[in-house]
């Protein structure tokens, strides 16, 4: 019989998941980990609900039942919170010795946001835990900033369950999908959210009863369809993210009056009941570089979060999760090559779960134009074409001789193409700076 050191806990999590992925075909999510993690060092749900900060009926009724159900469909016997570890071990030594079972999982999608219930979703140190702490306090506003394809949807998503956990109503919206006409006039614009706003609450639209154009600014109507029909139907905390908000940027005739009076509904839930209702979100690229009067700006007020790349150790699990091995030598290559940066990790561990290159070929052919992200590097090299000054800005990078202007450096760092070190710029990963010296060498 094996003893509890080779039992341990990541071996028993890593079984666990092996387990019940052969039975259900999905892995165990973070929060189910954590709820394994509770209970094998006996945890009530009452001490787990202190450290993770969710409801302890929400972890015993929502995560915990469905867990030791599905782990029970797996180990073919019924278990539970207290006889799950021996249940666990008895099949653990059978296999021990066993040849490895292969499995293949289900490949994530790489492009767009992951869902807050996927196991390929990561949490990174803190910053889910602040986020929801945050939403949680009357007139909260949280400001989510980082360059592009760095997980800033897939973390607004993660915040905006939360809020459905704690039954707060939910308004998602895209300033990244608004059609140019909606951006036309301010008057539009605003509407336009009443109208979203509304809908996602399933209230109807009063916009041709309540806004009076002939005596109100657009602001004032804007605010006042809040308080006279969206609070009152409400009648709670509810939860409005405002994805892509950079959208707006270059539309100067309007950033002022949209941004200000965001600024101003924040304001107001200091000394407002009824703002202290609304939890705000707002999601850009980086810091603003649009003109903005200190006073009047969101961007400088509220709790602001940024994200992080993955650690190595992230890195490692998200490799367990594609069943790809990466020894220790070929996790170094790969983060000496992309860092952290998710986006580019995905990509690479899609890429080898599917077995048709070996981590060799990879890194060998990952600047060339059959390499796994030749498509990324041309979106961004046909982005610079585009922008003649941003290209020679970026070129002053890789040569060491740029100076930047505000509006320079903010393009390139929501782009992900650079990074700060010791007060320098420098290009975000080796990756970049290879691809773009060879483009720019010939």
């Amino acid at each position: 019989m094996e003893n509890d050191a080779d039992f341990s806990w990541p071996v028993a999590r890593d079984f666990a998941n092996q387990l019940i992925f052969m039975a259900t075909a999905k892995h165990l999510s973070d929060l189910e980990v954590q709820v394994l993690l509770g209970s094998w060092h006996h945890q009530t749900y009452e001490q787990m609900a202190e450290q993770l900060h969710y409801g302890a009926a929400y972890l015993n009724r929502d995560i915990g039942n469905p867990l030791w159900k599905r782990l029970g469909q797996a180990l073919n016997e019924k278990v539970s919170k207290t006889n799950f570890k021996e249940a666990l071990r008895r099949a653990w030594e059978q296999q021990v010795h066993a040849p490895p079972v292969v499995t293949s999982s289900p490949a994530p999608i790489i492009e767009g946001p992951i869902s807050p219930e996927s196991p390929f979703y990561l949490e990174r140190a803190g910053v889910e835990q602040l986020g929801c702490q945050t939403l949680l306090k009357p007139g909260a506003l949280l400001r989510i900033k980082a360059p592009q394809l760095m997980g800033k949807t897939s973390l607004l998503y993660h915040l905006m369950a939360f809020a459905q956990q704690q039954t707060y109503p939910t308004v998602y919206i895209d300033m990244g999908s608004i059609d140019k006409s909606v951006l036309a006039s301010l008057e539009k614009l605003l509407k336009w959210l009443c109208a979203m706003t509304s809908r996602q609450l399933h209230l109807p639209n009063r916009l041709s009863e309540l806004w009076d154009s002939e005596i109100f600014g657009s602001n004032d109507n804007c605010t006042a369809y809040f308080e006279d029909h969206i609070f009152p139907e409400v009648q709670g905390p509810f939860v409005l993210g405002l994805d892509n908000v950079d959208r707006l940027f270059p539309f100067q005739d309007i950033i002022e009056d949209f941004f200000g009076m965001l600024r101003s509904w924040h304001e107001k839930g200091r000394i407002s009941q009824q703002w202290q209702q609304l939890r705000l979100i707002l999601v850009h690229s980086t810091e603003a570089y649009i003109p903005l009067d200190y006073h009047q700006s969101p961007f400088n007020t509220g709790v602001p979060i940024g994200l992080s790349e993955f650690t190595a150790h992230q890195i490692q699990h998200l490799a367990q999760l594609h069943q790809v091995a990466l020894t220790e030598s070929e996790l170094s290559k790969l983060m000496a090559m992309i860092g952290g940066h998710p986006y580019l990790v995905r990509v690479a561990l899609s890429a080898l779960s599917t077995r048709e290159l070996t981590f060799n070929q990879l890194v060998q052919t990952a600047v060339s134009d059959e390499g796994i992200y030749s498509a990324h590097l041309l979106h961004h090299w046909v982005t610079l074409q585009q922008t003649p000054d941003l290209m020679q800005a970026f070129q002053g990078v890789l040569m060491a001789t740029a100076s930047l202007n505000p509006v320079q450096a903010y393009k390139l760092h929501s782009m992900g193409l650079i990074k700060r070190e010791n007060n320098q710029v420098i290009p975000r990963n080796d990756l970049y700076e290879s691809y773009f010296q060879r483009i720019y060498s010939h």
